[in-house]
């Protein structure tokens, strides 16, 4: 930047407060990292950081704990919206999120999530859907999409023997106890800032007392997609999109007008 002649130094980026200075164990290109940047600096501008609780998943994201700078609690595998249930009816003025992938939410964890929702519990759900068993080497996972090869469907996902895909959001958006359910994506700069947006929405739904949120965020897996970072990316848009749709499926008329 240049001012009067003079250059000067201009911070074009800080790392958020409620992110512990650590390197993350992420593959390159995973979108994990750009999902974690996005609740930290939400949490950072809503004054969260000294009241909120997170829950991690088992998957990728096992050691999100090592990354934010905050209270975190580790559940089994598929049951951190029960373990988030407890710990927010114990807590009841604590901010309480749980951070799945969709091995972990919509395989072993269906029946967590789905309860957790049809109660209206009072928690905030960050689901990222990758298409895969990330963690474990690529296999498919309830998300895959169909003709989709991986480690277990080297042919691709065949629906005749191994059934369609789940699409979570639209599944747990016909529950009365849900209040805000969306699909964002992550793969491009004006995703990722409605991504953050809806973050930002999820949270003020539970600051507000409104019952359960969930935002699921489309999510790249380069290394088992056998890709590079900006090939992933474009997969993305292209397959994962179409049978995902990004949108708003359901939205507390409480909160419909909120524009941050």
């Amino acid at each position: 930047m240049v001012m009067n002649g003079n250059a000067t130094d201009e911070k074009v980026y800080t790392r958020p407060d409620a992110f512990t200075d650590v390197s993350t164990h992420y593959c390159p290109g995973c979108t994990h990292g750009t999902a974690h940047r996005l609740i930290a600096e939400v949490i950072d501008e809503m004054g969260l950081k000294g009241k909120t609780i997170g829950v991690a998943s088992v998957g990728c994201s096992v050691f999100s704990y090592n990354y934010f700078d905050m209270d975190f609690v580790q559940a089994p595998h598929g049951r951190a919206p029960a373990m988030a249930t407890g710990v927010k009816r114990v807590l009841p003025e604590r901010v309480v999120f749980t951070y799945q992938g969709d091995g972990d939410l919509a395989s072993i964890g269906t029946a967590e999530i789905v309860h957790a929702a049809a109660r209206g519990e009072n928690i905030t759900v960050f689901f990222l859907n990758n298409t895969n068993y990330g963690m474990t080497g690529g296999q498919m996972a309830p998300t895959t999409l169909p003709g989709q090869k991986t480690t277990s469907s080297p042919r691709g996902r065949d629906v005749e023997t191994q059934g369609y895909p789940i699409r979570a959001s639209e599944m747990i958006a016909t529950l009365d106890g849900a209040s805000y359910v969306v699909r964002r994506s992550l793969h491009d700069p004006k995703s990722i800032r409605l991504a953050k947006k809806a973050i930002r929405t999820a949270l003020e739904v539970q600051v507000r007392g409104l019952g359960f949120s969930m935002v699921e965020l489309l999510s790249t897996c380069s290394t088992n997609w056998g890709m590079t970072p900006v090939e992933a990316l474009h997969w993305l848009e292209n397959n994962m999109v179409p049978y995902y749709p990004l949108g708003d499926f359901k939205v507390h008329p409480a909160i419909a007008g909120l524009r941050f």
